[in-house]
C-alpha cells in the first residue's frame, strides 16, 4: 500500500508531541489523503450507532475509503455513514456475532460468529457494498457467507478429563483445550514479527474464566490466509450449520497474560505503532495483574516455548508482550487499564476510534446503544489513549 511522504510540524498537546496534521485531520472540516491519491471522507470526532433491541455492542470497524462505519450488536450488523445515518442492517442472526474488521481492498466485513450449542464457529463475511437497506436477512438476502473454523471447534469440544463426555458451554469443567470458549477478536494485519507484506486474518479465542485451572492463562490467536477462502464460503443455514472451511490454520500463537474473562474481545493491528492490541474483560485469578488491555510487540518474532500450565507438557509459538505500560513485578506481565472491549479501531495515523455501549430505554423497550469517539495515542499509564475533541 503506497503512502505519501509528508513534512509536518509537531504540536505539544498535554505534554505529548503530536504531529500537527493529526490534529487537523480530527476536525470534521478536513479530509485525509487517500492511499491512492484521492480524497477520503473526513473523520468526525464522534459517531452514534443508534440503539437496537439486541445484545450489547461488541465491535466496530470503519471503512475509511468508502465512508462507512459497521457496528456489531451480537445479533445484528449495522451499517451507518460517518454522520451516524443508518444505511442498512443485517438481521436474523441467532448466534453471537463478535468483533469485526473490514478488508480495505474490497469493503467486505469479517466477523467472528459462534453457535456453541451446535459446536460450530465461523468467520462471517459480509458484502458491505450490498448492505443498502434496513432489515436485510443474513440467510436469504445474499450479503453474508460463512467459513467454518475446524480448529476452534476441536479445541472447544476437547474432552480434557478423558471421561468420554463433553460438558458443553460451561466454564465449570476441565474440558475445553486452553479454556477455549469459542472466538471473538478478529483483525487483518501482517505476520507476527513482520513490518509489512501480505495481510492475513488473525482470530482470537474466547477463554472461559476459571480460577481453579492453570491451562487457561494464555490468549490464543489463529492466523489464516484468506486468499483461498472463496472455495469455502457458503451461505449459512442456522438450522443446519455447514462445516465448510479450511482443514488447517496458517499459524497458532500464544500470549501469556493470565486468565481473562472470555478472552480477547477486540483484536486490532495498529499500523501506527506496528503492534497488536488486545482488549479484554479483566480476569479474576489471584497472582496475576488482571489488566484489561494488552499490546503484543509486532516487531518480535514468535519463539518456540512452553505453553505454561498444560496437563501434558506442550510447546507452541509464543508472542511477546510489548515492553511498555504497567508491569507486574511478580509475573513480568505488561499491560494497561483501558476500556476497549466494546469496540476499537486503529486508523493507522495515531488516531483510534474507541466504542462505548450501554442499555437505554426507548418507548418502554430496553435497547442497546453504541457510539465511537476519536482518541489519540499517548503511551501513558495506566491508559495509553486520550480523547480527541
Amino acid at each position: 500500500m503506497r503512502r505519501e511522504l509528508r513534512t509536518f510540524r509537531s504540536v505539544l498537546v498535554a505534554g505529548i508531541s503530536v504531529p500537527a496534521f493529526l490534529l487537523a485531520a480530527s476536525s470534521p472540516g478536513n479530509a485525509a489523503e487517500g492511499d491512492r491519491g484521492g480524497r477520503q471522507p473526513a473523520l468526525p470526532s464522534y459517531v452514534h450507532g443508534g440503539a437496537w433491541p439486541t445484545s450489547h455492542l461488541q465491535g466496530v470497524t470503519v471503512d475509511r475509503k468508502r465512508g462507512f462505519v459497521y457496528w456489531s450488536f451480537t445479533q445484528k450488523l449495522v451499517k451507518t455513514d460517518l454522520g451516524g445515518k443508518v444505511v442498512g442492517t443485517v438481521e436474523g442472526l441467532t448466534g453471537h456475532l463478535g468483533d469485526i474488521d473490514v478488508d480495505d481492498r474490497d469493503g467486505r466485513v469479517y466477523g467472528s460468529l459462534e453457535y456453541k450449542a451446535a459446536e460450530s464457529f465461523y468467520i462471517a463475511v459480509f458484502d458491505g457494498r450490498g448492505i443498502d437497506r434496513v432489515g436485510m436477512n443474513a440467510e436469504r438476502d445474499g450479503v453474508m457467507t460463512a467459513v467454518h473454523l475446524d480448529e476452534v471447534a476441536a479445541d472447544f469440544t476437547a474432552d480434557m478429563d478423558g471421561n468420554g463426555v463433553f460438558d458443553g458451554d460451561t466454564a465449570a469443567t476441565p474440558d475445553h483445550r486452553y479454556g477455549c470458549s469459542g472466538i471473538d477478536g478478529v483483525s487483518f494485519g501482517p505476520g507476527f514479527g513482520e513490518r509489512g507484506g501480505r495481510q492475513t486474518l488473525k482470530v482470537a479465542y474466547g477463554v472461559y474464566s476459571h480460577t481453579g485451572r492453570t491451562d487457561n492463562d494464555h490468549q490464543v490467536i489463529l492466523e489464516y490466509d484468506i486468499r483461498s477462502w472463496g472455495r469455502y464460503a457458503r451461505p449459512l443455514s442456522q438450522d443446519s450449520p455447514h462445516h465448510s472451511g479450511p482443514d488447517h490454520h496458517d499459524g497458532k500463537f500464544f500470549v501469556h497474560t493470565g486468565n481473562t474473562t472470555y478472552g480477547v474481545q477486540n483484536l486490532q493491528y495498529d499500523p501506527y505503532t506496528r503492534n497488536w492490541i488486545m482488549a479484554v474483560y479483566k480476569g479474576r485469578k489471584a497472582g496475576f495483574p488482571n489488566y484489561s488491555f494488552f499490546t503484543v510487540d509486532g516487531s518480535a518474532e514468535p519463539v518456540r516455548g512452553e505453553i505454561k500450565g498444560q496437563p501434558v507438557p506442550e510447546t507452541g509459538r509464543l508472542l511477546t508482550l510489548r515492553d511498555a505500560g504497567l508491569r507486574d513485578d511478580a509475573t513480568g506481565i505488561r499491560g494497561w487499564e483501558f476500556h476497549g472491549s466494546y469496540g476499537f479501531d486503529a486508523l493507522g495515523d495515531g488516531r483510534y476510534y474507541v466504542a462505548e455501549g450501554r442499555a437505554v430505554e426507548k418507548d418502554g423497550v430496553v435497547q442497546q446503544e453504541g457510539e465511537i469517539r476519536l482518541h489519540r495515542w499517548t503511551g501513558e499509564t495506566p491508559g495509553p489513549f486520550a480523547p480527541l475533541g
